[in-house]
């Protein structure tokens, strides 16, 4: 009998794959900005730390991706591990929006008056 406590296989494959497969890809669109991109508000020390978290969330999300497949999807991944891995692409994600609103103020040609 399956414990009632672990959840079906399927159901994992069904939520967490997709899950996962969102964390990889916001997270490389965040390594790609962070890599291409002098975010001056940010400072280089600021930006560096930022991107290792990045890249280390990555090998996270590889790893949990993996034993998904591995196990055909008897292993699920632990909230305490999915939450630190949304705050840091929320963090990201205020980087990005924050940099394209700045980016934009300094493209508008200066208002004649």
């Amino acid at each position: 009998m399956l414990n009632p406590n672990l959840p079906e296989p399927d159901l994992l494959k069904t939520v967490l794959q997709p899950l996962l497969e969102d964390f990889q890809y916001w997270f490389g669109r965040s390594r790609s900005l962070l890599e291409a991109e002098e975010i001056s508000f940010l400072g280089s020390d600021g930006q560096a730390d930022l991107l290792a978290r990045v890249m280390q969330a990555q090998q996270e999300v590889s790893t949990a991706k993996m034993l998904l497949n591995a196990t055909d999807g008897k292993v699920g991944v632990e909230m305490e591990v999915l939450m630190p891995w949304h705050k840091l692409l929320t963090e990201c994600w205020q980087v990005s929006m924050r940099n394209r609103m700045e980016k934009s103020n300094n493209a508008q040609p200066p208002q004649v008056g």
